[in-house]
């Protein structure tokens, strides 16, 4: 073709070669050819926000993977680190077992982070075993005790990320408290 590709669009005339008109070539109606180059840019930038969700997607897996191994070999997942306090957090509920502090990077207008105090072997929740029952449940009812005292008398959901395909990032048990705005079905 002559005037860029028709791409399926169904330019009448786009990608047809002009008539002569003396020395050189008219162009084509500058409609069409206006419409032309318009999706020819589109289909550019399109491609190229692909190619950069693609590398954004890849260095976000390859660092999911380092902190998973991380987490598996018992080195301190950054959850550790705030329980320790190496890592600064607004903390809103604690007790001995377990810890609830503000997320940093809120999906709601109230985003909070249960986790337990002791990973003990609970990197997600698919590694639960019969000795960490107690721990599930103290969760759940921290879940509760969190949400009243934030006002979600509306309601809330609890979201527990579980493994790459359950975009897990953090490989240290813990739930995601979210409320203060009408949730949608089906999430994610």
């Amino acid at each position: 073709m002559w005037w860029g590709r028709d791409r399926k669009a169904g330019l009448a005339g786009a990608g047809k070669k002009p008539q002569s008109e003396g020395k050189g070539f008219a162009r084509p109606d500058n409609s069409r050819y206006r419409l032309a180059v318009f999706h020819a840019h589109l289909v550019e930038e399109k491609s190229s926000a692909v190619e950069m969700a693609e590398e954004k997607l890849a260095a976000m897996e390859a660092a999911v993977a380092k902190a998973k191994e991380a987490a598996e070999s018992g080195a301190p997942t950054l959850f550790d680190k705030i329980v320790s306090k190496q890592i600064p957090s607004t903390v809103v509920y604690e007790d001995d077992k377990v810890l609830a502090f503000r997320d940093i990077s809120p999906q709601a207008p109230v985003h909070i982070i249960i986790i337990p105090k002791d990973r003990d072997g609970l990197t997600q929740l698919s590694k639960a075993e019969e000795r960490h029952t107690e721990i599930l449940g103290h969760l759940m009812v921290t879940a509760a005790v969190v949400a009243k005292q934030e006002g979600l008398v509306d309601g809330f959901r609890l979201v527990v990320n579980d493994g790459p395909q359950g975009c897990q990032s953090v490989y240290h048990l813990h739930l995601h408290l979210l409320g203060g705005r009408q949730m949608n079905w089906p999430p994610g």
